[in-house]
């Protein structure tokens, strides 16, 4: 008798054999049966993900002219000034960064190059916040830089100048050198990807290897540089553990302070608001830069490639450095550091009710993980089985969260949960004589929420990139056999999707256990998780005990990191 799969085999190959008139037709026939079920999941998910920003949009002219004015004559223009000061000088570090290594990395040959070609994404796996605590401590007054400064020049207090690195321009340079990886993968792909003829045919004709840089493989490469760019903006957007250690006012901090230390609801919605603005420029920014890419490549694989600019052995040694330092920078001074603190008596000691905290982080990533991969699921399946503009509209808005700072995020789910908290809590009262107080509110329900918005785009890609690998005939003869949709999710697409949902689930988990600012205004009373006790700690000039939980943060973030450059790597 022929086995399960020899009979779904033969259905296939003569499902292969319809013509396409017939077969589309039952690709309908097919999809109509579900169809509405989709759309309805489809829309229920975007319509939960964009409460937030239609919550912020409905609020924020609430108030009149009066609290905008005031707004603007306190804190606005300092907020607006810091922010984008700070988005420019982080980016333009990045930019420089990521963009020039990356065309050492591609163009030139020296020692060490294949080692740090991977190296050089290493930084991402450090939060920025951590990285902040480590540079305060290094080079503080009483830190290991100025001491040493003064002992080897024999100087005294007040009798040398060193750049402060609690300020704007130390925050731009720790924000600068951890996210700079963005931009050097994306353009690391543009340039391995143009066609090196044309390069030197541009150099045949005179062009310095400066000129034909400039005008040969940086335009070409210039769409992805930007798109790096542009994400590189939107983490220093949403960066707050950084902007608050270092005492900078921009409009995370600002959103923070004005709802929990000053409980002024509508100042924070207002700048979250005025937030949500920039969000939507960087979001237009990214998307026009996935216009016009081409691939010009020439054939050849980076393999087989000669380097393009043949570099003297001072050459050589500058490039190797050159690329080193950021990796140095960006990795191997935060981690070093960590490590070096994390051995000592205090961290040890500190480290006695670490189980608290990593327990909290686990329930916390393990309930945003199945939240997301439920709902990426449903939204993945609602596009292969329906081209509907209503299920593409709400793919678009329910992946809108990971452009969104977590304290916007947070400020717009706390209004519409608390009206709909006290109803339920009401209606519990009513019914069933509750007598508690607030029925979500005071549990991480809320957080895992606004975390599932938030990482919703992470596990989506995944799934949906290992959907689309899936033929969709196997679907259709496992249907024509009798299967119904549920076993045929389970015994079908369940194995074939297993390393994509893998991927999403340790994704979005690593991004929630490291997520400080949404974590730190939704979190419940009971609830500690690493991020929140390392920020703590580190608040209050404790960084040695904060040194272990910040190392398994350091070190949960090589996952992502290492799997990230793999990809780019093919």
């Amino acid at each position: 008798m022929a086995s399960a799969r020899e009979r779904i085999a033969g259905v296939v190959s003569r499902l292969s054999q319809i013509d396409a008139p017939e077969a589309s037709a039952a690709a309908i026939s097919a999809r109509r049966f579900s169809l509405d079920g989709w759309l309805v999941s489809a829309v229920i998910i975007a319509a939960l993900a964009g409460l937030p920003i239609a919550a912020i949009l409905i609020s924020a002219p609430s108030g009149g002219m009066e609290a905008i004015a005031h707004l603007a004559s306190t804190v606005l223009a300092r907020y607006t000034v810091n922010t984008a000061l700070l988005m420019v000088l982080a980016g333009g570090l990045a930019a420089v960064v990521g963009t020039g290594c990356a065309w050492l990395i591609t163009a030139t040959d020296f020692p060490g190059r294949r080692l740090l070609a991977w190296a050089l994404v290493l930084p991402l796996a450090v939060p920025a916040y951590i990285a902040a605590y480590i540079y305060a401590d290094l080079f503080d007054f009483v830190g290991p830089v100025q001491s040493g400064y003064r002992a080897l020049f024999g100087w005294n207090a007040g009798e040398y100048w060193f750049p402060q690195i609690r300020s704007l321009g130390g925050g731009a340079f720790v924000l600068g050198i951890v996210l700079y990886p963005y931009v050097y993968l994306l353009a690391r792909a543009a340039f391995a990807a143009q066609s090196h003829t044309q390069f030197k045919a541009a150099r045949s004709l005179g062009a310095s290897p400066r000129s034909a840089f400039t005008r040969v493989a940086l335009p070409a490469a210039r769409p992805a540089i930007a798109g790096g760019l542009a994400l590189v903006l939107m983490e220093t957007l949403a960066d707050f553990g950084v902007a608050q250690y270092f005492a900078i006012p921009t409009f995370s901090t600002g959103i923070f302070r004005s709802w929990l230390a000053m409980g002024d609801k509508q100042a924070a919605l207002k700048l979250a608001a005025m937030m949500l603005v920039f969000v939507i420029v960087l979001i237009t920014l990214e998307a026009s830069t996935r216009k016009g890419r081409s691939d010009s490549r020439d054939g050849l694989s980076a393999a087989t490639r000669e380097p393009l600019i043949a570099l003297s052995p001072r050459g050589k040694a500058l490039a190797a450095m050159a690329c080193a330092l950021p990796v140095l920078l960006g990795f191997v001074v935060p981690a070093a550091h960590l490590a070096w603190l994390a051995m000592s008596d205090a961290a040890i000691g500190a480290a006695g009710n670490l189980w608290t905290y990593v327990s909290g982080s686990l329930q916390l990533g393990l309930a945003a993980s199945v939240t997301c991969l439920i709902a990426a699921l449903l939204l993945a399946f609602a596009k292969s089985r329906s081209d509907s503009r209503w299920v593409r509209g709400s793919i678009r808005v329910a992946t809108l969260g990971y452009a969104l700072p977590g304290a916007l995020l947070a400020v717009g789910l706390l209004a519409p949960i608390g009206l709909v908290d006290g109803g339920l809590t009401r209606f519990a009262r009513d019914t069933f004589g509750y007598s508690g107080g607030l029925i979500l509110t005071s549990t991480s329900v809320v957080l895992i929420y606004a975390l599932s918005v938030r990482f919703m785009t992470v596990a989506y890609n995944s799934v949906d990139g290992g959907l689309s690998k899936i033929p969709a005939q196997l679907d259709w003869a496992a249907r024509s056999l009798g299967a119904s949709p549920a076993r045929v999710l389970m015994q079908i697409y369940a194995p074939l999707l297993r390393p994509s949902l893998l991927a999403a689930a340790a994704l979005v988990f690593i991004d929630t256990v490291r997520e400080l600012p949404a974590t730190l205004i939704l979190r419940p009373f009971n609830l500690e998780t690493l991020a929140t006790r390392t920020y703590r700690l580190a608040s209050d000039e404790r960084l040695t005990e904060a040194s272990i939980p910040a190392l398994i943060l350091l070190a949960a973030g090589l996952l992502p990191v290492l799997l990230l450059n793999r990809l780019n790597t093919r």
